[in-house]
């Protein structure tokens, strides 16, 4: 099965994105559940973690989303479809999120609860939304193809 990601005009911005594109979603699920373990243990190894792995996933989600910057933003031959235009904006404010997610993190242990668990929530939402979709959106395109 292929990914469901946009297909670019080079092979190597496509192989490029298809690689890096869910490192940050894995290390924002794990900050999530790093940050539900906190509230629940009251250990602050879960937030420390946690603040790491938000902060690991801000540093990968850089590459593949100025590809899907370039890819969405800037006039070429590729027609860009609606959904992947929303794709963009779910990740832009997905990241946004996580990026006030990462200050939380840099304040107290204690003083992280309960809006890390928020933002954590809200950045897994929407790149899980936009990743929905985006696989929604091919499977639409292939039907049509068959067709």
């Amino acid at each position: 099965m292929a990914p469901a990601s946009p297909k670019y005009q080079s092979r190597l911005a496509t192989a490029v994105f298809d690689l890096l594109n869910p490192v940050p979603y894995g290390l924002f699920v794990g900050t999530l559940i790093f940050d539900i373990v906190y509230t629940i243990t009251a250990n602050v190894f879960w937030v420390k973690g946690a603040a790491w792995l938000v902060t690991v996933g801000l540093f990968f989600a850089i590459i593949p989303r100025v590809i899907n910057l370039i890819h969405v933003w800037i006039p070429s031959r590729h027609t860009v479809t609606h959904i992947e235009k929303l794709d963009f904006w779910l990740n832009l404010v997905g990241i946004l999120a996580a990026i006030v997610n990462a200050f939380v993190h840099s304040r107290d242990a204690y003083a992280t609860v309960p809006m890390s668990v928020i933002l954590s929530v809200i950045t897994v939402a929407l790149l899980s939304v936009g990743q929905i979709a985006l696989a929604f959106d091919k499977f639409v395109l292939a039907e049509v193809a068959h067709e």
